[in-house]
């Protein structure tokens, strides 16, 4: 089999397995769950085939015109270099985990059939985004799994919730979308093709007239679709879908498309080095403002969604240094240990029955319920907070290693600004990070709220799949800068000394800082008798919480809780807390200035079509009513009353015409 089928077969599998799904749902339902695994296992496994056939040697490249479509030709065309290569394999290897888990979480689901079909698009669509040649291919992906994406985030519809989300991810992705399709069609006026080489090509050459102009148009579509500031408020709503619909959008598809695509095109972005200061104030504001974010949060999913966020801003700041590298290599590690964290976070959730229980004050010492969610998201979270070994470690600090090397100087691709501001970030991000991680390992496992009823052992296929991606969240890192560099254009990834010191020096005392916070509040929490308004850490507010559910909740201490009190969230971001907890306010800034305008906007037309149009088109019918009735009284059906009218007008007729005449 050629390279050119086998890369032809990878989206085309779960295409069809997505067709065939939809169709047997109904008459076959027996089906389904084959239909939803076995093409998706099969993609993976050709993935792997074409990654090894690649080897991180030549491109490979093939073209066919489907038809004419003027002066710029829209081709369907495959570019597989040694990144394409290896991002197909994650993106098959995270949709294989998530379909084979979901045939457990979603067992008794009445809607899995077309869950499954969507998750089996969604994957054919990010096949097809990493594989293309053309960007109008491309697009056609891209959109797909907009729309995936919006029906799976809305799978719960029955909820407000679900649908508010899904909705709200729809919306802020084509807000960013539009100004990218502009950005294209751009691109390839001046480049005269959609062809990625040939768009390089016209970089290399400096043929461009408006590089400018089109990155930072095509950085709008890439902050939606990558939930990078200020087009990331849709992400951590997002969280109102299916668990691993979570997985699947946050480690492998839709959000590293945006990453991805600049990786892509980097040197059209270096060709600007205004657009990539704005990329790397883009990914520091998302880093800060996202990991300031997740300490804050009590959903553990939102957790986890502003986590992506802040980790996403790694990616785009290291490409913002100019290394596709090491913002690739993130996203590799980054879609291992991300999965796991979600698949793990949904046993939780599967463990105590319902959705609602997902807030991390509310867990009560799950460590000895989900043993296996227990050690597996431990792993995952040691490589969120890049811990060496773990694979986090060696990404994230390759992200670090470039931007201080952009920022001493020692490279022209990108500005040295560029380098201090994503080096500066990326460090405070880090000591964060292992904050927030710490905090969630602290409050889901060995947490002090009210115990949820114990829905009994989780079905061993998600344990299985947990397991299966603790693997790579562990060794990933370590083997891929030895393993792997051919794949990386040859790039050395090995650590440095520096930056990785100061990397794993902020981890540390991130995590030490937040476990000492716990214990205070913990032990405050233990000696604090209720009513003792002034030494409780939440004044006011948390007494009388307190005293409100007293009776509805286990008692620690002398005080008692619904909600664990051992947060150290609030210790630590002290006054910030309260507007880290609502994303800074960000989505109120957005109802502002675009939705109530927007509302306000629809009333007026709405007055204008009511009382306007609609008084304008009432009051031409009513005038035909009174002219209709005024000649139906004329008609009596008495023929003198004729004769006399016909009498009377010849009359008047008559001396018209000789007043007429006189005047004449």
């Amino acid at each position: 089999m050629t390279t050119t089928t086998l890369a032809v077969l990878v989206p085309l599998l779960p295409f069809l397995g997505a067709a065939a799904g939809l169709l047997l749902g109904r008459t076959a339902p027996g089906f389904v769950r084959p239909l939803a695994v076995l093409p998706t296992l099969a993609a993976l496994v050709l993935a792997v085939l074409l990654a090894a056939r690649q080897g991180g040697g030549r491109t490979v490249d093939a073209v066919t015109e489907l038809t004419p479509t003027g002066s710029v030709p829209i081709e369907l065309a495959l570019h597989i270099d040694g990144f394409a290569a290896l991002v197909a394999v994650l993106v098959g290897c995270v949709a294989a985990c998530v379909q084979i888990y979901s045939t457990g979480y979603l067992r008794d689901d009445p809607r899995y059939a077309s869950y499954a079909a969507l998750v089996s698009l969604f994957t054919s669509a990010m096949f097809l985004v990493v594989y293309s040649g053309d960007l109008m291919v491309l697009l056609v992906g891209w959109e797909i799994m907009g729309i995936c994406s919006y029906f799976l985030v809305g799978h719960y519809w029955e909820t407000p919730e679900a649908r508010a989300a899904s909705l709200k991810a729809f919306l802020v992705t084509k807000l960013g979308d539009v100004p990218f399709l502009i950005g294209l069609l751009a691109l390839a006026t001046d480049a005269g093709s959609f062809r990625i080489t040939k768009v390089l090509d016209a970089v290399a050459s400096g043929s461009l007239d408006h590089p400018t102009l089109i990155a930072l148009l095509l950085l709008a579509g890439v902050a939606g679709k990558s939930a990078q500031f200020p087009l990331h408020t849709w992400l951590p709503d997002a969280m109102a879908g299916p668990t691993p619909v979570s997985a699947l959008i946050h480690a492998a598809t839709m959000v590293a498309a945006g990453v991805y695509f600049v990786a892509r095109l980097l040197p059209l972005f270096e060709a600007s080095r205004a657009a990539m200061v704005v990329l790397a104030v883009m990914a520091a504001v998302t880093m800060v403002g996202s990991a300031l974010a997740a300490l804050a949060q009590d959903d553990i999913k939102r957790v986890l969604a502003y986590s992506t966020i802040g980790q996403l801003g790694y990616m785009t700041g290291a490409l913002a240094a100019g290394d596709r590298g090491a913002a690739v290599f993130h996203l590799l590690t980054h879609g291992a240990f991300k999965a796991l964290l979600f698949l793990a976070a949904g046993v939780i959730i599967h463990a105590v029955g319902t959705n609602s229980l997902a807030a991390m004050s509310r867990m009560h010492h799950l460590r000895d319920r989900v043993p296996d969610a227990y050690w597996t998201m431990t792993v995952a979270l040691l490589a969120l907070a890049a811990i060496p070994p773990f694979s986090g470690f060696f990404s994230k600090e390759s992200v670090l290693g470039v931007a201080e090397h952009v920022a001493t100087g020692h490279t022209e691709h990108a500005p040295g600004a560029a380098g201090w501001t994503v080096l500066v970030a990326g460090l405070l991000t880090a000591l964060l990070t292992a904050a927030y991680a710490t905090r969630l390992w602290l409050l889901a496992f060995r947490g002090r709220g009210a115990e949820a009823p114990d829905h009994g052992r989780q079905p061993v296929v998600m344990n299985t799949v947990l397991w299966v991606l603790a693997i790579p969240s562990l060794a990933l890192g370590g083997l891929a800068f030895r393993l792997l560099p051919d794949w990386f254009d040859g790039q050395d990834l090995t650590p440095t000394l520096t930056t990785s010191v100061l990397g794993t020096g902020v981890a540390l005392a991130g995590g030490l800082v937040t476990y000492a916070a716990w214990r205070h509040t913990t032990a405050l929490a233990d000696r604090t008798p209720l009513g003792a308004v002034a030494a409780h850490p939440e004044g006011d507010a948390a007494l009388v919480e307190a005293e409100a559910i007293a009776s509805h909740k286990p008692a620690y201490g002398d005080i008692a809780y619904a909600t664990d009190p051992s947060d150290p969230g609030r210790l630590l971001l002290g006054p910030l807390h309260r507007h880290a907890a609502v994303g800074f306010h960000l989505d109120a800034v957005y109802t502002t200035l675009f939705v109530r305008p927007v509302q306000d906007g629809a009333r007026l037309v709405r007055f204008l079509d009511r009382e306007v149009v609609d008084t304008y088109v009432r009051g031409a019918g009513t005038l035909t009513r009174w002219l209709g009735a005024a000649v139906r009284r004329a008609q009596t059906g008495n023929v003198q009353t004729y004769v006399s009218a016909l009498l009377a007008g010849t009359v008047v007729l008559a001396v018209a015409a000789v007043l007429v005449a006189t005047g004449a």
